[in-house]
């Protein structure tokens, strides 16, 4: 695990000392579902990026940057966005849990996916309390055991859960996962989280170890053209971020992503 990963985990694992309990009346939203189409786009929602630093405008006032987020959101679901992540770590991408409860509330019909560096089942109760429809998980984070329980729980709720790799042996773990009983999403991050650039050959490197699954190419696609160039390498998915906070038009560019990526998967 890289330096950056373990201080991500011991500052998620802080946060889980703080995570309140929970009961069956906590969790009354419904799960919204995840419908897949021969290519489809996460639109992801963050504030601030380790690597690129503020994305969202209006960042210097807080209202008016949560108020960009909503906006945002609702521009990912109309450009057709499978899902939209969002962004809930606090220290290095400003994000909150209220931010996921606002835009499950913008985008009613758009399932919505909790982004964070999860390490403990609560924290998927969280999401699931908060509206959520998914969570991502991080393989290299989590032994064995401790993702068939979060998976277990995440399932249990009728949650996707989007189970993120970063190499063959991370590839090779998550597929075993893909025999339980719920949807389970196989992404690949290019984002080397040592320097924290993306390393642009890995999709393509680690395209031939892919499982037969959905997979999820994650970080540095910024065009429709990078979109139709992993789908044509077997993905069928990307995740994208960074991009789409900087887009004068993200919900055109969410079409166009989809509709390059399918077109290359005919």
């Amino acid at each position: 695990m890289s330096d950056f990963l373990k201080t991500m985990a011991a500052s998620s694992a802080a946060r889980v000392a703080e995570a309140p309990s929970f009961t069956d009346a906590d969790f009354d939203q419904p799960v919204v579902p995840l419908n897949l189409s021969a290519f489809d786009v996460i639109a992801e929602l963050k504030r601030r990026s380790p690597a690129e630093g503020i994305l969202a405008k209006g960042d210097s006032h807080p209202n008016e940057g949560v108020s960009h987020l909503i906006s945002r959101a609702r521009a990912y679901a109309d450009g057709g966005a499978a899902a939209i992540s969002v962004l809930t770590e606090p220290s290095r991408f400003d994000g909150e849990l209220a931010h996921l409860a606002e835009v499950v509330a913008a985008v009613p019909g758009t399932p919505v996916m909790r982004k964070d560096f999860l390490v403990d089942p609560v924290q998927v109760l969280e999401a699931r309390a908060a509206g959520a429809s998914g969570v991502l998980l991080i393989t290299t984070m989590l032994d064995d055991a401790a993702l068939t329980t979060m998976l277990d729980c995440a399932f249990e709720h009728g949650m996707f859960v989007l189970l993120e790799s970063f190499d063959a042996d991370d590839l090779a773990r998550s597929a075993k996962f893909l025999d339980r009983d719920g949807q389970l999403l196989i992404g690949v991050n290019t984002r080397n989280l040592r320097t924290l650039e993306v390393d642009g050959d890995r999709l393509q490197r680690l395209a031939p170890s892919l499982p037969d699954a959905t997979c999820v190419a994650e970080s540095g696609l910024r065009t429709a053209e990078d979109a139709a160039r992993v789908a044509q390498w077997g993905y069928s998915m990307a995740l994208v971020g960074s991009a789409l906070m900087r887009s004068d038009d993200p919900a055109a560019l969410v079409q166009a992503m989809r509709e390059s990526g399918a077109t290359a998967c005919s």
